[in-house]
């Protein structure tokens, strides 16, 4: 049976915060020993001083985690500027971990090391990655390319990249008792283990779809043949490219879509938009608008669709991965997008997550991951 619980502390010293989570887990472990573990901290806490503590009551746990724009969990709902870890007990579900370093150097090099390292132990197949990638050397989209083809196509990949609260500096990435940059951390899992997912925004596409014909990774030059920010400026005016107006950009049936965020960044003079994920040549694309409640209550439909599509009777644990985009614009009412999760739930369910530079998610339950903006990501997790 797996069994997660989870620790949070908004203490702003460093061991009075992980002495606090580290008791609030063993108090629910109760004598288990955990196989595993995903940490979310802020980006000023002592980052090796906390996985050390970690690792000196669990030697040898397999972990990971990152830094965040913002943290969530069951314990304490939202929070910022904390430290929330959740910890896995389980007989028959093997979870490793693996880290890639260096990615701006070597992408497929580090991704393929972080696999060796995590595929150890498993005899089972592979059933899903979670991953909490660097955010600002390389870009997310080939990161996820890379690690997709390195998986194959049966293993879905979920996680969110590494943050700064809003800083876009550094962020870091944590494996075992180790700190990196510019790295990839992964837990791979497999065996008896049940999974469902929803991913939701709030945003909704108006107007015509266009079709991009000139861009360069994150840079959108021309859309329908035209200057990108004309196409901007015919549905909104005189207003520029924001956070509030993202594009759908649609798969390959045209039917579903992810978001991708302008960073408000625009050349008047070329017409090109700067966009936080990189867009395809050829891709269709979209203006989209909302609402303040639309983007809130986008968070429950995400846990209200996880919890029709899981595939057992109760999950065990949620994981949530937010965008920081989402969290600026929310502001102060952030903290009613976990509350909004929780009315989907007739008794407490262990669950963690954070605000992220970017999310990880497929679109559908069986297909490939995407990286996305502005999208409130759900993940269930439970055993045969």
């Amino acid at each position: 049976m797996l069994k997660t619980v989870v620790g949070h502390s908004n203490d702003p010293d460093s061991l009075s915060a992980i002495t606090e989570v580290l008791e609030q887990c063993q108090q629910s472990l109760s004598g288990t020993s955990p196989q595993a573990g995903i940490l979310f901290a802020a980006i000023d806490f002592e980052h090796t001083l906390i996985l050390n503590q970690i690792h000196q009551i669990y030697p040898g746990i397999e972990l990971i985690g990152g830094t965040t724009d913002g943290e969530m969990s069951s314990i304490l709902g939202f929070e910022q500027d904390s430290l929330t870890l959740m910890l896995f007990c389980a007989d028959n579900i093997t979870i490793r971990a693996g880290i890639g370093r260096d990615i701006s150097q070597d992408l497929n090099a580090a991704i393929q090391t972080a696999i060796v390292q995590a595929t150890k132990d498993h005899t089972d197949p592979i059933k899903l990655c979670i991953t909490l990638p660097e955010s600002l050397s390389t870009s997310a989209v080939l990161i996820l390319d890379k690690l997709n083809q390195a998986l194959g196509e049966k293993v879905p990949v979920f996680g969110g990249l590494t943050a700064d609260r809003w800083q876009f500096k550094q962020t870091y990435q944590f494996y075992k008792t180790e700190v990196y940059s510019d790295a990839i951390p992964i837990l791979l899992i497999s065996g008896p283990i049940l999974f469902s997912h929803s991913v939701a925004s709030g945003w909704n596409p108006i107007g015509k779809r266009g079709k991009v014909t000139k861009a360069s990774r994150n840079v959108v030059y021309e859309i329908d043949g035209q200057p990108a920010l004309e196409f901007y400026q015919h549905y909104l005016g005189r207003m520029l490219p924001s956070l509030e107006y993202p594009l759908a950009v649609f798969d390959a049936d045209e039917t579903n879509y992810y978001m991708r965020a302008t960073s408000g960044a625009y050349d008047p003079e070329v017409g090109s938009v700067t966009f936080f994920g990189d867009i395809p040549e050829g891709a269709i694309v979209q203006i989209t608008e909302t609402t303040h409640d639309r983007i809130l209550s986008a968070s429950q439909t995400s846990m209200m669709q996880a919890l029709q599509s899981y595939p057992g009777q109760e999950p065990a644990a949620a994981l949530y991965f937010s965008c920081c985009g989402r969290r600026q614009i929310l502001g102060t009412s952030t903290k009613e997008e976990y509350a909004l999760t929780q009315t989907c739930l007739t008794e407490s369910l262990p669950s963690c997550g954070f605000y992220t530079n970017g999310e990880i998610s497929p679109l559908e339950q069986q297909g490939i991951s995407y990286f996305h903006n502005e999208t409130f990501v759900t993940l269930l997790l439970g055993e045969v």
